[in-house]
């Protein structure tokens, strides 16, 4: 009979885990949750490429506005509604921009939550980019 190897630390308890989930879930999405999200017309929330302007031009997610997270400052976000959720989005999980991004616009007293895996987890679930300036 083959040996189970004890976990590396205790689990939480069921009410901890859902807590915990739960927070993460205010934080983050993922790229299907963002297009069904656009597809099925859900509360209005605006997409942010959070690279710079040659990769946005390169491919973006169709809809998506181009603000590089190094621009971000209260005169990059006068054209924003604070009463409209954002979803920033870089790369993939090698790119930490989109993750920047959604720090300093939460400071400018946003909502926002961050697309897990970006532009790369986007185009493997096959969904269509849009290429060239918006």
């Amino acid at each position: 009979m083959a040996k189970i190897a004890a976990p590396p630390s205790p689990f939480a308890l069921p009410s901890e885990a859902r807590d915990h989930f739960a927070r993460r879930l205010a934080f983050e999405t993922d790229p299907r949750d963002v297009h069904e999200a656009i597809a099925f017309g859900a509360a209005p929330f605006v997409v942010v490429d959070a690279r710079s302007k040659e990769s946005y031009e390169r491919a973006h997610v169709p809809g998506a506005v181009s603000l590089p997270h190094r621009d971000i400052d209260e005169r990059s976000v006068a054209r924003l509604s604070r009463d409209v959720p954002l979803v920033t989005y870089c790369d993939g999980i090698g790119c930490n921009a989109s993750t920047k991004a959604a720090q300093r616009l939460a400071a400018l007293g946003f909502r926002v939550k961050e697309m897990l895996g970006g532009l790369d987890w986007w185009r493997r679930d096959g969904f269509p980019v849009e290429e060239g300036p918006a």
